[in-house]
């Protein structure tokens, strides 16, 4: 097994005792671990936590430094702990530098009201962009996944849309890590407005995310997720852009937002 895969990264940090791990360059995105992964080491050790009958609900999550390539610590502890909820508090280091801080929901079924959810239709894989095809500035991290680009607004494409949609799956499987796998997959599409530019490179990050849970993961058994993100707004260095995560059959699985930071402005 490749040791810097995603599931032998979080199978290092499942096992130790004092919750450290490590991952290699080919994860990173510039000077910083891919956030979907840096958010799976909170998940992982909050996880630990908790009783296993208890699924993850929301994710929140706060990126405060560059998590740099190599040993990683992650400081967990309940916050609260009720009859049906349980809330956590996830902290990933690199030394003695605090990078990430993640607050993670947990929480019992309960009986109520249902609602159902939206569905989609997603487009055949066949129709979109292979990721080995369209490589603008594309991140290392990219290589452990495969994809498919299905919508004109892929990033560096010079097209000035709003929407972004795209199929992703792992290239590893992971069933014993069913919530991990979920916050990767969600954290794989760029800023949105990278596509109103035709030249990389632009300098971008997330500053927060939210992942809310309408399946919980350990019931969702599509490996394929259609994904299909838009862009609310971009003024002043910063953007906003909100996702839903659909798996193969096109039933909703998450909602997602974040707050992200550019440092460019669209060219002429």
């Amino acid at each position: 097994m490749d040791q810097s895969d995603f599931s032998s990264i979080l199978e290092e940090l499942e096992r130790s005792k004092d919750n450290t791990t490590h991952f290699s360059e080919a994860w990173s995105q510039g000077r910083s671990a891919f956030g979907g992964l840096a958010a799976a080491f909170a998940v992982t050790a909050m996880r630990k936590l908790v009783s296993t009958d208890i699924p993850m609900r929301a994710l929140m999550v706060s990126f405060i430094a560059p998590l740099p390539p190599g040993k990683v610590q992650v400081k967990a502890k309940i916050q609260r702990q009720g009859r049906n909820v349980t809330q956590l508090v996830g902290e990933v280091y690199s030394g003695d530098q605090i990078c990430l801080q993640a607050m993670g929901v947990f929480g019992i079924d309960r009986p109520g009201l249902e609602v159902p959810a939206a569905s989609a239709e997603p487009p055949p894989r066949d129709q979109g962009v292979n990721f080995t095809r369209y490589a603008k500035r594309q991140p290392a991290f990219l290589g452990y996944f495969d994809g498919y680009w299905t919508s004109p607004g892929m990033p560096f494409s010079g097209h000035a849309t709003r929407d972004l949609s795209l199929w992703v799956k792992h290239q590893v499987e992971l069933p014993q890590f069913p919530v991990e796998k979920l916050v990767a997959i969600a954290d794989i599409p760029p800023p949105v407005i990278l596509s109103h530019f035709d030249k990389p490179p632009v300098p971008s990050s997330s500053l927060t995310w939210a992942l809310e849970f309408v399946q919980t993961p350990d019931k969702i058994n599509s490996e394929w997720f259609h994904l299909q993100f838009i862009t609310e707004a971009a003024a002043n260095g910063y953007t906003q852009q909100s996702g839903k995560i659909f798996d193969e059959a096109g039933q909703l699985c998450a909602l997602t937002r974040q707050c992200m930071v550019y440092f460019d402005s669209p060219r002429p």
